[in-house]
């Protein structure tokens, strides 16, 4: 192993980062973090576009992070709750600060892309 391969590996972001780069997975935590704790009917209907397996398996591996709880309630029908846990608590700053940066970038490009749409004729005298 050189030596650049050792110091990727040793990214303290980078176990972070990849469970956040996963599919879906801000979209669930920015929904949590707007909605609080939200049973999963809920959340799949929030979360617009996803199926019940693939929330399934982004919560349990949120879950298994330790930054979503899971509360089952045995009842008809079953009630199962997912909220952030105090470390999941930990990524409002981030999510927040991603959000502005995000809503600000989307702004830019919408007024580029209207700049940019018109094309700019010479002026002739």
């Amino acid at each position: 192993m050189n030596s650049q391969t050792k110091q990727e590996t040793t990214c303290p972001m980078d176990a972070l980062l990849r469970l956040l780069m996963g599919p879906w997975t801000t979209y669930i935590l920015w929904t949590l973090r707007q909605r609080g704790p939200t049973r999963f009917g809920m959340l799949k209907r929030e979360v617009r576009g996803i199926s019940s397996r693939m929330l399934t398996e982004r919560l349990r591996t949120l879950e298994e992070a330790g930054v979503v709880f899971r509360v089952y309630r045995p009842s008809i029908p079953p009630e199962v709750t997912y909220g952030l846990t105090p470390r999941g608590l930990e990524l409002r700053e981030v999510l927040d600060a991603l959000d502005t940066l995000a809503r600000r970038w989307d702004s830019e490009d919408a007024g580029r892309k209207s700049i940019h749409r018109e094309p700019v004729l010479p002026v002739t005298n």
